[in-house]
């Protein structure tokens, strides 16, 4: 990553691409479904289209049905929970990978409590119902990617799905995009079961009628569990804080120093209810790549966190000094989705024909994707520029376009000769076709 790079040297760096369009690959199953989808001319860098604000939060969403998101088989969500808000317990119906942008917390998955910080990356598989409580004094912000196009997803085709507490007692519709908008649908996934079979119960009563033989109350009991005049959303505040059995201090102390030295269960014992669910990113001293000038990059792949080897993801979270470059580079194997988490940068993204894709600044809350095989270079401005980046396949693997493991440096000098000829021209003969003059 050298740094002090002027913007010319960063916007020439598609002469350069690309030498081979092999790789090792998406999945098979990934790959057979998205044949056709990642077609693109053009990236932009995304703001949340939807907003859904709830008593204690704020739930906001990019539009699954965009093109970018298509082709990368995934959806985005960002939540933000102020203090004392609960996040009320969900499952989906894709696994998902979720980064912890501001603050600490709580978080509960299969019954097991977690405590999480900024920097935490969760990964959770599909169908795992989790919470989430704030008990901090600031706001928590998380941004989730979800791989609606992975097999575990049977239900819809690219569609993502989160059924949460409201989902029972919302009389709300929805406005668009499953995603971000369970608080507000009207759900009644209870009355659909029986809308086909002529029952004459209405879906209030089914539901009452469910709810009375399941849990063993009274009527009354079951009315107040439906919350069906409930108004606050999916993410709600606890009045007196959340009172909830807590692991003890010695087993969380435990916990942390086996995560801290980077232990891992395996064998029999690697269960989906014993396999750790969270690792940290965030932190500087635990960095993959660091250069004092430029910056530093961390990576999340299934060998530092097996679950992720489930639900096919990985992330990598990287920090740009002020003016420094990271160097343009390819991803081998995986769809990358890219948060900006603080500041600016530029970024250019070229094709495998050397095409510019997009060439522009990406901020603090933008999502960015950059499809398999598709090069991308990032230099920041004038602040720091951090980010996240969410992969489609457990371990993830790039290849750089400079330096000492580059593929040009790795090429015969003459072939390498040849070969930037053979580029300039192409380059050459693309720009007169956008222009509109013939060859």
């Amino acid at each position: 990553m050298p740094s002090m790079v002027k913007t010319n040297a960063l916007l020439s760096f598609s002469l350069f691409l690309v030498l081979f369009h092999g790789s090792l690959g998406l999945t098979a199953d990934r790959s057979r479904n998205h044949q056709g989808q990642c077609q693109l001319d053009r990236l932009d860098a995304l703001k949340p289209d939807n907003r859904v604000r709830s008593e204690a939060g704020l739930t906001e969403s990019w539009d699954p049905n965009h093109d970018q998101f298509q082709c990368a088989g995934v959806a985005v969500v960002r939540r933000t929970i102020e203090p004392n808000g609960l996040l009320l317990p969900s499952y989906s119906n894709a696994p998902q990978l979720i980064y912890i942008v501001q603050a600490a917390g709580l978080r509960d998955q299969h019954q097991k409590v977690h405590r999480f910080r900024e920097g935490d990356v969760i990964a959770l598989p599909a169908g795992v119902a989790q919470w989430c409580y704030n008990d901090g004094n600031e706001r928590v912000i998380t941004v989730a990617v979800l791989d609606v196009a992975n097999n575990a997803n049977q239900l819809d085709d690219m569609s993502p799905r989160l059924v949460t507490h409201k989902k029972i007692s919302s009389k709300n519709k929805a406005s668009h995009a499953n995603v971000a908008s369970s608080e507000q649908q009207d759900d009644n996934h209870f009355a659909d079961m029986t809308s086909n079979n002529n029952a004459a119960t209405s879906s209030v009563e089914w539901k009452q009628a469910y709810l009375l033989k399941l849990s063993n109350v009274d009527e009354q009991v079951a009315r107040r569990l439906q919350n069906e005049s409930d108004r606050r959303g999916n993410i709600v505040r606890v009045k007196g804080g959340l009172q909830i059995v807590m692991p003890p201090s010695l087993m969380r102390q435990d916990e942390h120093e086996q995560e801290h030295r980077g232990e891992h269960r395996n064998g029999l014992e690697e269960t989906m209810c014993t396999m750790r669910i969270r690792e940290n990113i965030g932190d500087a001293s635990r960095a993959d790549v660091f250069t004092p000038e430029a910056g530093r990059i961390s990576t999340l792949n299934s060998h530092k966190l097996p679950i992720l080897r489930h639900i096919q993801l990985s992330a990598e979270r990287g920090v740009l000094y002020n003016e420094a470059m990271m160097v343009p580079h390819w991803n081998l194997n995986a769809h990358s989705i890219i948060y900006g988490i603080r500041g600016q940068a530029h970024v250019q993204v070229v094709d495998h024909s050397g095409r510019t894709v997009f060439d522009g600044e990406m901020r603090e809350g933008q999502v960015l994707t950059v499809p398999q095989n598709f090069a991308v270079v990032k230099r920041s401005d004038q602040q720091n520029f951090e980010w996240v980046s969410f992969k489609t396949n457990d371990n993830a693997m790039i290849s750089p376009l400079a330096g000492r493991t580059s593929a040009l440096r790795a090429m015969p000098a003459e072939g390498s000769c040849q070969c930037l000829q053979n580029l300039c021209r192409r380059c050459k003969e693309n720009q007169v076709r956008e222009a509109g003059n013939p060859l």
